[in-house]
């Protein structure tokens, strides 16, 4: 270790970042989180002479006061900040020397541009969480503490290695009021969930930034699409609903009408479309846009994107403009084949270091969420160094990759050879544990969240004031105890993790008539109590931990996720693929005292082993096929009464206009 830096001040919003963060945990929900502006971060590193990614600081409207105990070298870049050293001024972007006992001072961001960075020689010296340095504070770890800087922290620094004297001037970035984003088109474009128009749109709009915006992603204010779909089926009654599908970190997510552009510490699986996706190298500016900034997407040839290994020019960092002869023209759709059965196989661009591969149809079929796993499972079998991270959705896999090692054509090749090599899904058994849970109904947490909706997002939502009573309107049920039964009686099939974070499972019962379907919060919750329990289309999730969301409420359970267990060797995510939930009636005084238990290590919950057969889940599928069916035609029925409802309120004129 070189030396300490004291917090004196430590800023509005200062963590420990290293890059590229925490990658490879996106299937179980945990986010790369690491420095939203990554070519700022990297450029101080590298002048400093450290590794690009060596931990450092991120600081968000205004930077801290350090006191160092040696003499050390530092290196300020990001948004233009005043900065000091023992109350004289230095500049940003070069390499600054601070004496033994000196204050460095970064001062309140003065725009263009949110966030600023402050790098040190030798990077510093913090204890990496599940493999990163990197802070995620939503989930309470990294940076050593779990949480922003305060003062009186101490920073240890590692050795200094041998530096340059700054930042050239001609790769620094440009910042500006007016932001111009390169985009490839997909996974979700028109056609298929939105009017050409509405494409035309969203590629035509100067966007404006809200001020609800942070690094889980960057809210936007623009006109609202007229979509192509009437709504989203078993995924849910708004059309920007779909069968949860892993997102991409610069993905533009229309949670509801409401356009969110994801950042690091966003979500790894949601429910929503996503048009366009912001190019590797350009997710950099969503660090950097701010409150009122105006944001126009570019569409962009994937092949022709800058590379994220660039950090000189040739990053096209320096341009105000994106230049662009227009993007692909094929709808962010790649290729469609089809499985030796004949089950349609859809190849979705997700980004261009990324593809989303689709089984069948827009619905619910445990037989597709097979189709995925047996493609997942071969993957990770054969262990391609160039696939950064396997993420399962219901009906999809993403598959993120480095794109100068292995380019989209390539990775098509590869995944046609690996379909051949896949068994028939007959074939497929998974191990399938029963994990039995208690669950709080209707929980004063849950009932707490949806009253702050209430007052800060809106009041006149059709699932408000209750949720519970939403859903038994939606579906047709005779009684709020009707609900209670169902969500009880049934046996919840997990088909993903990281349903908004930290090992959250995205489930569905194994009977189709245990199936609730509603509709998610249009537009989302900004704030979801950690583990509540929703229902949102026809899936249920638990929140790994306190964020947005929307899915409607039914109650509250214990932990899915234990940061005890670090260091210890085992898995912090309490669920896995294929585990069956079972709910068991708690009051919330109970289930208090469990989540404290649970906390402190002390609580075992009941599980028993099993085995999910598909060619059995098959038989009984055709055992119960007419009471499948005329519970279903029941629920539709209700589903179509409620949207009229809707329609004759007003909800859906903006659409139908």
């Amino acid at each position: 270790m070189a030396g300490l830096c004291e917090v004196v001040r430590p800023g509005m919003l200062t963590t420990v970042q290293d890059w590229p963060g925490r990658v490879g945990l996106w299937h179980v929900g945990v986010p790369p989180s690491g420095p939203m502006d990554d070519l700022s971060f990297r450029l101080g590193n590298r002048a400093l002479g450290n590794a690009e990614g060596a931990a450092g600081l991120e600081c968000t409207l205004g930077g801290p006061a350090l006191r160092f105990d040696r003499a050390t070298r530092v290196c300020v870049t990001g948004a233009p900040v005043p900065v000091t050293v023992n109350g004289l001024p230095v500049p940003q972007w070069r390499t600054v020397e601070i004496p033994a006992g000196g204050v460095l001072d970064v001062g309140s961001v003065r725009g263009p541009g949110m966030r600023c960075y402050v790098l040190f020689a030798g990077g510093l010296a913090v204890p990496e969480y599940l493999g990163s340095a990197s802070t995620f504070t939503l989930g309470k770890f990294g940076g050593g503490t779990g949480r922003a800087l305060a003062a009186g922290d101490e920073l240890a620094i590692g050795a200094p290695g041998e530096g340059a004297a700054g930042v050239p001037s001609d790769d620094q970035p440009v910042f500006t009021r007016r932001w111009e984003l390169a985009v490839t088109e997909g996974p979700h474009g028109a056609p298929e969930f939105f009017t050409r128009n509405d494409f035309d749109t969203i590629l035509g709009t100067d966007y404006e930034v809200h001020f609800n915006s942070d690094r889980t992603g960057v809210r936007l204010i623009g006109p609202k699409p007229q979509w192509a779909r009437t709504d989203g089926g078993e995924a849910g009654m708004h059309p920007s609903n779909i069968h949860d599908t892993a997102y991409t970190v610069g993905a533009l997510d229309f949670t509801g009408d409401t356009p969110i552009l994801l950042g690091p510490d966003g979500p790894s699986l949601g429910g929503f479309v996503c048009p366009v996706t912001v190019v590797a190298a350009e997710r950099w500016k969503l660090g950097q846009l701010t409150p009122g900034d105006r944001v126009r997407f570019v569409p962009v040839r994937a092949e022709r994107a800058a590379s994220l290994r660039a950090l000189g020019p040739e990053r096209r960092a320096g341009w105000p403009i994106v230049l662009s002869a227009g993007g692909d023209g094929d709808d962010g759709v790649l290729a469609r084949a089809e499985t030796p059965d004949g089950t349609a196989v859809t190849y979705r661009r997700a980004g261009n270091d990324g593809v989303l591969v689709e089984y069948g149809d827009m619905t619910l079929d445990l037989e597709l969420r097979a189709r995925v796993q047996a493609l997942h499972e071969q993957l990770l079998r054969q262990a391609d160094p160039d696939i950064t991270e396997l993420t399962p959705g219901i009906r999809s896999l993403q598959i993120r990759t480095d794109p100068d090692r292995l380019p989209t054509g390539r990775l098509l090749d590869l995944l046609a050879e690996t379909q051949a090599l896949l068994p028939g899904t007959d074939e497929l058994v998974v191990p399938s544990r029963t994990v039995h849970l208690p669950l709080s109904w209707d929980d004063p947490a849950t009932r707490e969240a949806i009253t702050r909706y209430m007052h800060g997002v809106r009041a006149d939502a059709p699932w408000c004031p209750w949720n519970i009573e939403f859903i038994r309107r939606a579906n047709g049920l005779a009684s709020v105890q009707d609900v209670y039964d169902t969500v009880f009686d049934a046996e919840y099939l997990v088909l993903g993790l990281g349903d908004v974070y930290l090992g959250a499972p995205v489930a569905t019962p194994t009977d189709p008539r245990h199936r609730l379907v509603t509709t998610k919060y249009n537009p989302a919750r900004t704030w979801t109590p950690e583990n509540a329990v929703g229902i949102g289309g026809a899936y249920l999730c638990i929140y790994g931990m306190e964020g947005p969301g929307g899915y409607q409420f039914v109650g509250r359970t214990t932990q899915v996720w234990n940061h005890r267990s670090s260091g210890t060797g085992e898995d912090p995510w309490l669920l896995r693929y294929f585990d069956r939930i079972r709910w068991y009636p708690v009051s919330a005084a109970e289930l208090l005292d469990l989540r404290a238990d649970f906390a402190a290590g002390k609580c075992d919950l009941r599980t028993t082993d099993g085995e999910f057969r598909l060619a059995d889940y098959r038989r009984f599928l055709t055992d119960n096929a007419d009471s499948i069916t005329n519970f279903r035609t029941r629920q539709s029925e209700a589903f179509r009464t409620e949207l009229d409802s809707w329609r004759a309120a007003g909800e859906l004129a903006d659409r139908d206009a």
